[in-house]
């Protein structure tokens, strides 16, 4: 039986490429070679085209009906507190795995989401994912789209780890609730700004060390207005959100730790099992849009043994 794929090229950017491949795109294969889970979108295939100006690289993914932004934005569709701990969960699951197999996602936002048409949510979009060893790992702080981006890689933290994934997660439980972004900066200073207006500003006790951090300023102190804005929300579901909100990374918690030991998964409401959740239409591609067709993919296609280059390799391990 023919099986429909969703199929993702190479952009194209010289000052990122060599030998006409990009990257972040070669990351990306690396990693989802190695990651195999339910609540991760699974690589298919990859192949190269070649042409007379340059090589194509194509990756292979399985067919995800729509993502959670789309569920987010549209208002015919309701999402109940028993659907977003649905989604929560799947997502929680996902990252848990990710950060027990040392990977950090760097990219987590509910267009990065996606949804199948059982329901069952898989992050996807691994191009600024990153294998670290230790915490103290030196890293990038340009990562993550703005709206979901941890204080201190606005601050410019060169040394992170687990906790910005779990920011990023805190601002997707937020946007389900409220039904938009909940931190939506117009620059990086308005974002801190945001941040700091909405959780209150941080003081050195609240977060020891912050003013070492690269990018450090001081702003006006702000009490916050988390609880305020939140009145709807249960306790337990007011309890995760601070937690994984937390200014100071090292109060956040794992996804470990939110899972096992958190009441917002134990409390009612249950879970809606992903069967029963409603879907977002799928967006329809017209035909002459497409750029690649692939007739059959057979069911039981595994991710072929693709072999990199040493100094790709080089490459794609290096520190950022």
């Amino acid at each position: 039986m023919p099986k429909k794929v969703a199929i993702k090229k190479t952009k194209h950017k010289e000052s990122d490429k060599r030998d006409g491949l990009d990257f972040s795109f070669l990351r990306e294969i690396k990693l989802l070679k190695e990651l195999h889970h339910e609540n991760i979108l699974g690589l298919l295939d990859v192949f190269i085209i070649n042409n007379s100006l340059q090589k194509e690289l194509w990756i292979v993914y399985e067919f995800m009906e729509t993502d959670l932004r789309h569920m987010i934005e549209d208002r015919t569709i309701q999402l109940s507190a028993a659907d977003c701990k649905s989604y929560m969960y799947m997502l929680l699951c996902g990252i848990e795995f990710l950060h027990s197999n040392w990977v950090l996602h760097r990219d987590i936002c509910p267009g990065n989401l996606l949804i199948s048409s059982e329901g069952i949510l898989k992050i996807g979009d691994f191009g600024l994912a990153k294998k670290y060893g230790h915490e103290n790992a030196k890293l990038t702080p340009e990562v993550v789209t703005r709206w979901y981006r941890a204080p201190e890689l606005l601050l410019g933290a060169r040394y992170y780890g687990r906790g910005v994934d779990m920011w990023s997660v805190g601002c997707v439980f937020a946007e389900m609730m409220l039904r938009c972004p909940y931190l939506a900066g117009d620059s990086e200073i308005d974002q801190l700004s945001k941040i700091f207006w909405a959780l209150g500003t941080p003081t050195d006790k609240d977060w020891p060390g912050m003013d070492l951090l690269p990018g450090y300023i001081q702003f006006t102190p702000c009490e916050g207005s988390l609880e305020s804005l939140f009145h709807f929300a249960t306790d337990d579901a007011k309890e995760l959100l601070k937690a994984l909100l937390s200014i100071n990374p090292n109060g956040r918690p794992t996804a470990t730790d939110v899972l096992r030991n958190f009441n917002y998964f134990k409390s009612a409401p249950s879970r809606t099992p992903p069967e029963k959740l409603i879907l977002h239409p799928p967006v329809k591609i017209k035909p002459e849009e497409t750029a690649q067709v692939v007739e059959t993919i057979k069911s039981e296609t595994t991710p072929p043994d693709i072999k990199i280059k040493p100094d790709m390799m080089e490459m794609i391990s290096s520190p950022g």
